[in-house]
């Protein structure tokens, strides 16, 4: 408790401040909301429900497509709720695919490169706007494109803003190569598709280099610093970048189809290139990478591990560089928007369905691979096939569907704050009898600027009076977010509608007021994304 002395004459008076300390910390900790919440408590069992279909999905699609064996799973709230596997890891052998089978899952590597970097920058190893040649000598001499090109930076890197050219076919081939070899291709340089920070295009190499920045800040070979420091911790234990540590008997062969036949494909070594595509994983170990991903959501206080902070896993999940929309329509004639970009390490997209839809996919010889997750829901699935470029997007679309059916797939609820629910309590009051001196006590200052209190009064009161008298709350109380939010007052001949949002200051008052006259049978929702 903190206190001073107030001497007048010969007397000494003691003022604590503590009594308005703690009055100042309440009206703060008022405007702080708990986490979001699914609202539903049987959510996870109706959502399981969908599982025999989505079953049945992937079953259908390994068989019209040719993959010789596939593994998938969902994730729910943090766990992997349900694993299904069929077919065959090894034609020559005839063995089957179990839950323990390994695949490689090609660039969904770079998720994990990401985190590798964005571990260093927490630790103030680095700035995400640190000039690469700092951290890569071998790129101090770089020509860039133009004149007045900015210096490549690591968060260039992370988002494909470099300016490197899209090189799949190529990257696919490089991860045998060798540190000195990749150390030899930056020296020669690399030409340009578009100056730095100009546009997005897809690059292996970009990540290769991401992956010797982390082996050169640690003192640490790349795979050793990723086992140590991410998979180990997070219980991957089979997660690994070289595919000859994995048994024989686990180990899933890729094929390509030629001719109607399944060709077999070569298993190449990790090497310098692994950061951008090396890894190999099992169906339960990539859940719980996904796992670790939809943790990052909602913010909120408590634990947070011992790999990467919450805060900077949400980062990872943000657009830093946008690559198009699409706006088209369905089969069924329903609009379909599909807009955003890449985060680090991670595709993240909008759609008229989903506000955040957080993805990778992974192709190489032999195998595809996809994981995608919906943060706001808490749900995320895994797939992997042994067949070149196995195309994921289709099936997962179809899974999701399969799981809303079931109508339990909805999205977190924010929560108010519950300065926000002593506003609402005492706009229903100011509304149904208006009171000057109650209408001052809620109202921030611009409230009575923006509209003058009595012409703001008289409109208010034209619509109740319009409703009828008795008017209740009634229904939810929907809320936008911790400080805005709308409910209904029912009435004796009609329906009102009261939103609120509050003002940032301490006390948090009313900025915004409407009250407008709904139907009886119309909906506070808000409206679709995609009309």
């Amino acid at each position: 408790m903190r206190s001073f002395l107030h001497r007048a004459g010969l007397g000494v008076v003691v003022l604590s401040l503590a009594p308005a300390l703690a009055t100042a910390q309440a009206v703060r900790d008022a405007s702080i909301a708990p986490p979001a919440a699914f609202a539903d408590p049987a959510r996870e069992s109706k959502l399981r429900s969908a599982f025999p279909a989505i079953d049945q999905l992937v079953r259908d699609f390994a068989t019209q497509s040719h993959v010789p064996g596939i593994a998938y799973g969902l994730v729910i709230d943090g766990t992997l709720a349900h694993v299904f596997v069929s077919g065959t890891r090894d034609i020559a052998a005839r063995a089957p695919v179990d839950t323990a089978t390994v695949f490689r899952i090609a660039s969904m590597s770079k998720s994990f490169t990401a985190v590798a970097i964005l571990q260093l920058r927490d630790a103030g190893r680095l700035s995400l706007d640190d000039p690469v040649s700092r951290h890569v000598p071998e790129l101090a001499s770089l020509r860039l494109p133009t004149g007045d090109s900015p210096a490549i930076t690591i968060r260039h890197l992370l988002s494909h803003s470099e300016g490197f050219p899209e090189d799949n076919p190529w990257g696919d081939q490089q991860l045998s190569a060798t540190d000195a070899e990749m150390a030899g291709m930056m020296r020669a340089g690399i030409p340009f598709s578009s100056a730095p920070g100009t546009a997005y295009e897809y690059s292996n190499f970009g990540f290769a280099i991401l992956g010797r920045i982390v082996a050169n800040l640690s003192g640490q070979p790349y795979a050793q610093y990723i086992r140590e420091r991410v998979l180990l911790p997070l219980g991957m234990t089979v997660t690994t970048l070289e595919a000859r540590t994995v048994p024989a008997t686990r180990l899933a062969h890729g094929y390509r189809r030629q001719d109607g036949r399944w060709l077999e494909e070569e298993q190449l070594p990790d090497g310098a290139f692994g950061p951008m595509g090396g890894m190999l994983t099992s169906a339960a170990d990539l859940g719980r990478w996904v796992a670790f991903m939809l943790d990052a959501w909602p913010p909120r206080d408590g634990d947070e591990g011992r790999v990467l902070r919450r805060a900077s896993r949400r980062e990872m999940q943000q657009v830093w560089r946008v690559n198009g929309a699409t706006a088209l329509r369905d089969a069924t004639g329903a609009p379909s928007l599909s807009a955003g970009g890449y985060g680090y390490g991670l595709g993240v997209r909008q759609t008229c369905r989903f506000r955040i839809t957080v993805a990778h996919t992974g192709g190489l010889p032999g195998f595809g691979s996809l994981m995608r997750w919906l943060p706001e829901y808490g749900v995320g699935i895994v797939a992997m096939g042994n067949l070149t470029y196995t195309g994921w997007n289709g099936v997962a679309d179809q899974a999701l569907d399969l799981l809303a059916g079931t109508g339990a797939l909805e999205p977190r609820q924010p929560q108010p704050a519950p300065v926000l629910v002593q506003m609402r309590e005492q706009v229903t009051r100011l509304v149904t009898r208006w009171d000057d001196a109650l209408g001052d006590s809620v109202a921030a200052m611009n409230l009575f600027r923006d509209e003058p209190r009595e012409r703001r009064r008289a409109a208010i009161e034209r619509v109740r009076l319009a409703a009828g008298d008795r008017c209740q709350p009634e229904g939810p109380f929907v809320v936008e977010n911790a400080l805005r939010g709308r409910w209904r007052l029912r009435c004796a001949t009609g329906d009102l509608r009261v939103a609120i949002t509050l003002a940032p200051t301490t006390p948090a008052r009313v900025q915004f007021l409407d009250v407008t006259a709904i139907g009886k049978d119309e909906s506070l929702a808000a409206p679709p994304a995609c009309r």
